[in-house]
């Protein structure tokens, strides 16, 4: 008998919900950056093993939103935990829950869904803080499960699978077994390419960028992508862009060595800088950048 369950990751930014996901996965289906706020709609991470199917929800990180993205980004949070079977709450290994956490155990508490808490980063702390973090949480919330995980190193992640494997239960699969996320191969290319943005640009100049995919050719033996990059401001495309293009290049190279990674073919790469001024506070902007216009 098959058994399956859709799982929402939830956090607040930065505390390492792609990484946890792509980890269990085997492969990066989500984007990945030290900066805060990366991930901005839910992800779909599918693993297939055996007979059981585990749907993880990779949701953005709850913050306060001070534009009409960040508010549409905590609506994602609010409608992945909707519709799944279970929750893990993943946080920072060393603190006590503040504000973002203890929102989020009350929302959960409230969905009446089995939930499991993840302490991450436990690399970077001492026991004794994780044993303080561990009953600080505990004194808010009875969760099914704690694990204390180093996502980055992989440390403990099979720990978290293996506890996910309560949430469970009898039924069809919703997935064919060899997928690994139900996002189109045009929005994996726009991630990857954002994901380079965020990691070779300053803090503010990447969460001020867009990446729309503007032709997408799929060949026998080769990809052919031609991407724009919309920014805020005319200086911040002449960053993006960089010294005779060397930026820009920079960015372009990483993106292909990705893009062929997952798609296992050669990728011919095209991008191009545009400016678009307040695109994130604009829901016709935000419409044509993907996002679902329900939720804006």
């Amino acid at each position: 008998m098959t058994r399956t369950a859709f799982i929402a990751i939830v956090g607040r930014p930065n505390v390492g919900k792609s990484t946890l996901m792509n980890c269990i996965l085997g492969e990066k289906v989500a984007v990945v950056s030290k900066k805060p706020q990366t991930t901005r709609t839910r992800i779909t991470g599918i693993l297939s093993k055996g007979e059981d199917q585990y749907v993880f929800l990779d949701t953005p990180g709850v913050h306060k939103s001070r534009t009409k993205l960040g508010s549409y980004m905590n609506k994602t949070v609010n409608a992945g935990i909707g519709s799944a079977d279970a929750v893990i709450l993943i946080a920072e290994a060393g603190r006590a829950p503040g504000d973002i956490e203890l929102a989020l155990m009350e929302k959960i508490k409230k969905s009446e869904l089995p939930a499991m808490l993840v302490l991450n980063k436990i690399d970077l702390i001492r026991r004794e803080e994780l044993a303080e973090s561990i009953k600080a949480y505990a004194d808010v919330m009875d969760f099914e499960a704690v694990v204390p995980t180093s996502a980055m190193g992989g440390k403990n992640v099979d720990a978290v699978l293996e506890e996910a494997e309560k949430f469970l239960v009898e039924g069809p699969w919703m997935f064919d077994g060899d997928i690994i996320t139900d996002q189109p191969e045009r929005q994996i290319a726009s991630e990857i390419i954002r994901e380079k943005i965020l990691r070779t640009l300053s803090e503010e100049i990447p969460h001020g960028t867009a990446v729309m995919i503007e032709a997408f050719e799929d060949e026998d033996e080769l990809v052919r992508v031609r991407a724009e990059i919309f920014c805020e401001k005319e200086s911040h495309k002449g960053i993006i862009i960089g010294k005779g293009g060397a930026t820009l290049k920079k960015i372009g190279t990483h993106a292909r060595e990705d893009m062929e990674r997952f798609f296992q073919k050669k990728v011919f790469l095209d991008l191009w800088v545009k400016v678009k001024e307040g695109w994130r506070d604009k829901d016709s902007d935000l419409r044509n950048f993907g996002f679902d216009k329900k939720d804006l």
